[in-house]
């Protein structure tokens, strides 16, 4: 099997937020960062090249695949910022409050914090970060 590309690299964040976010965009990764810390109790580190990522998990498919990743994240992408929780987070109808959004499987698309309910989204990242530790402790 391929390695996973998305693992844990040495580029700081700080050295990729100054590239990559300007802006309103760098303010809100700056609020990320710390909302996140805040969740995890973990510091951000880069995974990939272009995932701030808090924490890790091992997981394991039935396909015999398997990997680590961050138990949160966010990537600053143009036009809408990513933020990637638990694949599979029963949000409690969470999502339907937080505002303008969009949402995959396991992620958030936001174009600006101002457009979201920041106590909302706390609340889905803290159940996202506890799905993941109960399901992979």
């Amino acid at each position: 099997m391929p390695a996973n590309k998305t693992r844990p690299t040495r580029v700081t964040v700080a050295a990729f937020l100054k590239k990559k976010a300007t802006g309103q965009q760098l303010g809100d990764c700056q609020e990320l960062v710390k909302l996140f810390r805040e969740v995890t109790g973990q510091p951000p580190r880069m995974w990939g090249p272009s995932i701030v990522g808090f924490g890790a998990y091992h997981y394991v498919y039935e396909s015999g695949r398997e990997g680590d990743a961050p138990l949160i994240g966010f990537a600053p992408r143009k036009p809408e910022m990513v933020i990637y929780l638990a694949p599979y987070l029963d949000d409690k109808g969470l999502k339907s409050k937080l505002g303008k959004h969009r949402a995959g499987a396991g992620c958030l698309y936001i174009k600006s914090l101002d457009h979201i309910d920041r106590r909302v989204l706390e609340k889905l990242a803290a159940m996202s970060v506890a799905a993941l530790r109960k399901r992979y402790p």
